[in-house]
């Protein structure tokens, strides 16, 4: 019988997994992987400001997720600089100051490992009761959105002019990448949350005919990875969250087989 850890640490992977996959399709479709990079990193300066102030790390990291977001989109209507410059600047800066910002916390033993790592096998029944209420939240979001979503992301134009908002709809999506970043952030750590935002979305996107198909598809590619990822670490002791990527690129490779019953959307 499996230990009460392993459990946990079951449903609250299954959980982020079940989150991550439809906003990882909409960031595949619209080749916002950089992005994606962009907002985990911000999360490290989350995560010192959270232990700078005492307030509540998950708060904390959404909060400047959340700021990231609106200073990338104020910067962009400036035009200064192309989205992928700006994205290098505020991803490596924000993951800079956060250093430095550790650095200073000298009365403070900050475990870096497991920020940028994650640590699964840690999680409590409150860190799974966030997940899972999160994550409702976020899966109930991205439906209403859906249409509205979709179609800004097929053209920003014609979303304009059936009066859909394009621009409305990507800050409310940024938002939502900010929370899943925020939550997900203690169970695969920052320097893997985009791997399992993405990963699990390719694999799916060669197998799916419609675009909810692949949303669908994409979270349990991603529940499948973290149930392999987990045992794998448990047979081979190996790093939890790691080990998740990797069944993840597994199931990728595995799908790039030349199989007849591939589609693309």
């Amino acid at each position: 019988m499996l230990d009460d850890f392993f459990t946990r640490a079951l449903l609250a992977g299954i959980g982020v997994a079940m989150m991550a996959g439809p906003l990882g399709c909409f960031i595949v479709w619209r080749k916002m992987a950089y992005f994606g990079d962009t907002m985990a990193h911000s999360a490290l300066l989350g995560v010192a400001l959270s232990l700078l102030f005492s307030v509540n790390l998950t708060l904390s990291v959404f909060i400047v997720a959340g700021l990231v977001s609106v200073l990338l989109i104020l910067l962009e209507r400036r035009r200064a600089l192309s989205a992928d410059s700006l994205l290098g600047i505020l991803a490596h800066s924000t993951l800079a100051v956060g250093l430095v910002i550790v650095s200073f916390l000298t009365w403070v033993r900050v475990d870096l490992i497991s920020f940028l790592f994650g640590d699964i096998l840690s999680v409590t029944r409150s860190d799974i009761a966030v997940v899972w209420i999160g994550g409702a939240f976020v899966v109930a979001a991205v439906a209403a959105l859906w249409r509205p979503l979709l179609a800004a992301t097929l053209s920003p134009e014609i979303a304009q002019a059936e009066g859909m908002r394009p621009e409305t709809s990507r800050f409310i999506f940024m938002l939502l990448m900010a929370l899943v970043i925020a939550i997900a952030m203690k169970i695969v750590g920052i320097m893997l949350i985009t791997s399992l935002l993405i990963v699990p979305a390719a694999t799916a996107r060669r197998f799916a005919r419609t675009p909810e198909m692949m949303a669908v598809l994409a979270s349990l590619i991603g529940a499948c990875a973290v149930v392999a990822g987990l045992f794998g670490s448990l047979y081979y002791d190996t790093p939890s969250g790691p080990s998740i990527v990797v069944a993840a690129m597994v199931f990728f490779l595995v799908g790039l087989l030349p199989l007849a019953t591939q589609r693309r959307v």
